[in-house]
């Protein structure tokens, strides 16, 4: 019996031969791409990157009646550093709509979150005015991890490759990733521990990348253990899309980063 991932993997495969099919009408864009990976090294707090998440398989709906736009502005009027955005529409009910409306809302870095398994998801991601795009490395071989990566940074994109054991740390290591996102939560089964930031933190640090420790962040203790295992941003969508008060939120989660005691 596969896990939740395999079956979103193989939607996924369906999903390019649909968008092969219509690859023709994606535009080129010639947008000078925003960094994320300089925004992280220039923060002197944990930096957060919100993300614009509508639902999602293991929740369900969580907030379908936000505007992406009016909600990027809100974000960064409140202080994100970057905004993620959902283009997955089954599991997610994202579209590459949203991310390209908060891309001329907003001059944050924008971080295209998918299940990214083929380039054409990518030349995609671009046109909608994406600066970065999420790997996930347990969904992708390691030859396909590494094409992908490269074709990424061919066209100026910047890459948040996600972690979520040391099997796929290794294979972040040996494409020499940047930037590695440790998800607390297991796509296998989508239960959340952010003891994983812990355990794999400081062997991120340690070989030099920085680190963005993602999902199940609801407290502010929360960052702050993040921010002690070596995280220097934390990506946050359901605590900020059901806030009341995002400024309020957004202060309650500003944190220092931590001296770097892991890197060696």
């Amino acid at each position: 019996m596969g896990t939740i991932l395999d079956s979103i993997i193989e939607r996924k495969k369906v999903e390019v031969e649909e968008l092969r099919k219509s690859a023709r009408e994606i535009p080129e864009t010639s947008s000078k791409p925003r960094s994320l990976l300089k925004a992280l090294r220039e923060a002197n707090n944990v930096a957060i990157i919100s993300e614009f998440k509508r639902a999602s398989p293991s929740k369900g709906d969580i907030n379908l009646s936000l505007d992406p736009a009016q909600q990027a502005v809100l974000y960064a009027s409140a202080g994100a550093s970057a905004i993620s955005v959902l283009t997955d529409e089954k599991g997610f009910k994202g579209t590459f709509t949203d991310l390209t409306k908060v891309r001329e809302a907003v001059d944050l870095p924008i971080l295209c979150k998918d299940f990214i398994v083929d380039q054409i998801q990518l030349d995609k991601a671009l046109s909608a005015g994406a600066d970065v795009i999420l790997l996930i490395a347990s969904a992708l071989p390691l030859e396909k991890l590494s094409e992908l990566y490269e074709y990424a940074s061919e066209k100026g994109l910047e890459c948040l490759i996600e972690i979520h054991d040391e099997t796929d740390l290794e294979k972040a290591l040996q494409i020499k990733a940047e930037i590695i996102g440790i998800n607390n939560r297991d796509l296998k089964s989508f239960e959340v521990n952010l003891e994983n930031t812990e355990r794999l933190g400081p062997l991120v640090k340690k070989a030099g990348a920085m680190l963005i420790s993602e999902s199940g962040m609801k407290t502010r203790d929360d960052i702050v253990r993040a921010a002690a295992a070596g995280a220097s941003g934390v990506l946050i969508g359901e605590t900020f899309m059901t806030s009341s008060d995002l400024q309020n939120t957004f202060s309650e989660f500003t944190v220092p980063v931590v001296g770097e005691q892991y890197e060696g």
